[in-house]
């Protein structure tokens, strides 16, 4: 009688009983690429954007979809950029104030409590006039998280940390023994309404809770006598666990080469190795070629433009950023990477000016990849390649496969 097997639903689980030493992959991460058509084209900005480096990979490349965490799930980036890595977003979970705090080199402990943080700003009665307190400089951050830090105490078995991120976002972080992080936003995300207070949503996260509220309670002294940034708001609370390595699942030393903070916050969490901020795209790209080719086999290239841009619905900016990366490309091509996979970790359309479901155009080039020959890298292209539509999780396994970095699968 056979006996009743239990058949992984992620099969990045068996990636790691194949994975052997290989070639070099290179990740290219067009952050937010995927779109749709805008009104005034009648296209997408891959579909509008002049790329003749990336149309000529598409005809040597194997191309298709991508869904990144599943059917009409819009992804955040954190979860769209582990799928891309091959940690199934639904086993793996993880918030942006655990990668923020990451990202920024603050030295989380296991157990610590993290929640995002918005400088903003109030009215005389309370009321959020603005979320972002006018996107507030840098310096500014920093000079008003040292005021909060001089000037609030709380009174407990641990300590709390108030850091700078960029303009006005902050982190902030807990730090004590058997700390819960079940605790409800205390931003709205919107305006013309008061903050919410911040509430429990188990009764060990109570402890938390009251600490929040207390720490909002004296900020809010603080800022009193600040112009715009006010008021402080809070969202996405949780708690550091440490995930396991790219480098123990499937022996990859990885190097990122990423500056915005969240992202560098994955790629440390993973066990990669960061080089300082790059300053431009340009650069980024020029610190790929300096160090490929070291100690590394993995290497993650992101690009923040595209995402903002849609963010901000500027349809023709996103045109301009992909332009430039394309521009850019041949300066990967020249490394002659065993792999080069070229995708988004979500898509983000002008139209909408925010992350969408809709999945992404995705492209491996190896020498054993498929040719499709498609005739341009775009969302509508993609569809007919060879690779077809896919959930994101199977990215890097098929990177690794044609890196030759996974050995054959039974007898």
């Amino acid at each position: 009688m056979y006996s009743k097997l239990e058949i992984p639903t992620d099969i990045s689980i068996v990636w790691e009983k194949l994975v052997q030493p290989g070639g070099r992959i290179v990740y290219l991460i067009l952050d937010g690429g995927g779109g749709l058509p805008h009104p005034e084209t009648g296209k997408t900005a891959y579909q509008e954007a002049h790329t003749p480096n990336l149309d000529q990979l598409a005809q040597s490349s194997s191309c298709g979809l991508l869904e990144l965490v599943g059917p009409g799930i819009t992804p955040g980036s954190g979860p769209g950029h582990l799928a891309l890595f091959g940690y199934h977003p639904l086993r793996y979970t993880l918030g942006r104030s655990v990668l923020s705090a990451l990202g920024i080199d603050f030295p989380l402990q296991e157990g610590d409590v993290a929640a995002r943080v918005n400088f903003a700003t109030v009215d005389t009665e309370g009321r959020i006039t603005d979320r972002r307190a006018g996107r507030i400089a840098t310096e500014t951050n920093q000079r008003l998280c040292e005021k909060i830090r001089q000037a609030v105490q709380l009174d407990f078995e641990g300590e709390y940390f108030f850091e700078t991120v960029s303009e006005h976002r902050a982190v902030f972080v807990l730090r004590g023994p058997g700390l819960n992080a079940k605790v409800q936003d205390t931003d709205p995300q919107s305006t013309g309404v008061f903050p919410y207070p911040a509430k429990a949503e188990t009764a060990d996260s109570q402890q938390v809770a009251t600490l929040i509220n207390a720490f909002i309670e004296q900020v809010r002294e603080v800022l009193s006598n600040e112009k715009s940034a006010n008021a402080i708001l809070l969202r996405g609370f949780e708690r550091y666990d440490l995930l396991p390595s790219l480098q123990d699942r499937f022996q990859l030393k990885g190097l990122c080469l990423a500056g915005y903070p969240m992202y560098r916050g994955v790629s440390r969490l993973l066990g990669m190795d960061l080089i300082d901020p790059p300053t431009s795209m340009e650069a980024a790209f020029e610190a790929l070629g300096k160090h490929y080719g070291d100690e590394h086999d993995f290497y993650f290239l992101h690009v923040k433009g595209t995402d903002s841009r849609g963010e901000d619905d500027d349809f023709q900016g996103k045109v301009a950023v992909i332009e430039e990366v394309d521009g850019l490309l041949p300066k990967v091509l020249a490394l002659d990477p065993e792999v080069l996979v070229i995708t988004s970790d979500h898509s983000t359309p002008a139209v909408m000016a925010q992350h969408s479901w809709h999945p992404v155009p995705v492209l491996v080039h190896s020498r054993y990849a498929r040719v499709d020959k498609l005739p341009q890298f775009d969302e509508y292209h993609c569809l007919r390649g060879s690779l077809g539509l896919r959930p994101g999780v199977h990215l890097l396994g098929l990177a690794l496969a044609h890196a030759g970095r996974l050995k054959k699968f039974g007898a």
